[in-house]
């Protein structure tokens, strides 16, 4: 995108007014979506956003600045006017030799979705909404979605560093509405990998149309959940989602630093049960999450945030690891070239642990299964959480019985992980995610084992 010449030039002249550092990050990123809504295609639309964001520390003010224009006088114009609200300084010269690093390709991409022709990536979602209809006549809405992106990026610094990174990433979602006596219920579904359209040699769109349907149209005789403190046990991939909320932004540097977080001033002490070990891995090939380099250009990394059971560390950017002493983890991301960066997990995920998942429903004489959860909120500097649960069953005598209908889990993030007291041996990532933070969007990943936490709180509207 940008000639090295270019950047050191431009890089001199973000620093020549006795800044410490200065960065360029640069990216162009294509995306097509489609919208498929009862049988017929809504809109398909294709974008491509190009630009460079420009980053000026001295001592510990920021200025940033970013331009839709990559020449070289657009370029030096954002420098400028980043350095000047980073401060004014004493002038001087500064030159830094940049040393062009390692391709590093994380996940390899066999068919870009951007060969793809448009009409076949519409049929796909043509497919789901048949095969999600014919799951049965209570079936009455269904719409599906398509996306896909192609992103490559370029950060330079000071520091010398000059990295490129391409990032590709499809998904597919489906959402199917089942009407019967106990009113409108919904199921939804979707796949995503950091990968091109060989995703759909990997993933059957009508069997994930056709579960989408079923969670709907078992909602109709679902009973009220129940309320109260129970054992609750979390399907495999489902309950990921609970430790990036729970625990995952706790242990972000940048909420540390500000003394949000409930795992502040934690590191070497028993936060979650012997069984846990909780990885943030930026490696993991394929996964909605990984890259090769984060938006700082530092490599990605597998990061061991716990270590059965006692905190081991915390996620780090450029910034806050400056500021600390403390090693960079490859956490360093933004939305785009319009934002500056911050610390941000990337594939979040509890380890394998022993058990047989099918031991451990014949272990819980009675609680709920959670087959699925939904969106929820956290207070960091409490831990206090509420989720939804889109797909839940009863579980009697040791074994699975009757669907509930939609309600809530409530409680604590380090009660959580200290009363996990089962862990399961069937390891799953769950769905593609995007995780909002000061109004920035990035995609994410997260997943765990079969496991039984043996007391939460439910809740339902059962008497």
């Amino acid at each position: 995108m940008i000639d090295q010449d270019v950047l050191q030039r431009v890089l001199a002249k973000a620093v020549r007014t006795g800044a410490d550092f200065a960065e360029v990050y640069a990216e162009d990123k294509h995306s097509t979506s489609v919208a498929f809504d009862d049988g017929k295609v809504e809109q398909v639309t294709s974008g491509r956003d190009r630009g460079a964001g420009i980053r000026v520390i001295k001592g510990d003010t920021t200025g940033f600045a970013h331009t839709a224009d990559l020449s070289e006088a657009g370029l030096v114009a954002a420098a400028e006017a980043a350095a000047a609200a980073a401060a004014q300084g004493d002038g001087g010269t500064r030159t830094t030799a940049l040393t062009r690093g390692a391709i590093r390709t994380v996940s390899p991409i066999a068919q870009y979705p951007d060969d793809v022709r448009k009409a076949d990536k519409v049929a796909l979602l043509a497919r789901m909404d048949d095969a999600a209809r014919s799951s049965g006549g209570s079936i009455v809405q269904v719409s599906a979605g398509y996306g896909d992106s192609r992103q490559h990026m370029l950060v330079a610094n000071t520091d010398g560093v000059f990295v490129t990174d391409e990032r590709v990433r499809t998904l597919i979602r489906v959402t199917a509405v089942a009407d019967g006596d106990g009113g409108m219920q919904t199921g939804s579904q979707s796949a995503g990998l950091t990968k091109g359209f060989e995703l759909f040699r990997e993933v059957d769109v009508e069997a994930l149309a056709r579960d989408a349907a079923r969670m709907a149209i078992t909602k109709l005789s679902a009973r009220p959940a129940p309320s109260g403190a129970m054992q609750v046990v979390i399907k495999q991939g489902s309950g990921g989602v609970l430790f990036h909320e729970a625990c995952g932004h706790g242990l972000e540097a940048d909420i540390i630093a500000k003394g949000g977080s409930v795992y502040g001033g934690k590191v070497g002490e028993l936060v979650a049960s012997p069984l846990v070990t909780l990885v943030d891995d930026g490696t993991m090939t394929g996964e909605w999450g990984a890259f090769g380099y984060d938006d700082e250009g530092h490599a990605s990394q597998y990061n061991v945030l716990i270590e059965n059971g006692v905190l081991t560390d915390y996620m780090w950017d450029y910034l806050r690891a400056r500021n600390e002493g403390k090693a960079r983890t490859g956490n360093g991301r933004r939305q785009s070239y319009q934002h500056l960066p911050m610390v941000r997990m990337t594939n979040t995920y509890v380890l394998n642990g022993t058990e047989a998942p099918d031991d451990i429903i014949r272990a819980t004489d009675s609680g709920v299964y959670v087959a699925k959860l939904g969106g929820g909120s956290v207070d960091t500097a409490s831990g206090d959480f509420v989720f939804g649960m889109t797909e839940a069953y009863l579980i009697e005598n040791g074994e699975i019985t009757e669907p509930l209908r939609e309600g809530n889990l409530i409680g604590n993030g380090p009660a959580v992980l200290r009363d996990i007291d089962m862990l399961g041996n069937d390891f799953a990532m769950g769905n593609p995610g995007t995780c909002g933070k000061d109004g920035q969007g990035v995609p994410v990943g997260d997943g765990q084992p079969t496991l039984r936490v043996k007391s939460l709180t439910i809740g339902g509207t059962a008497a």
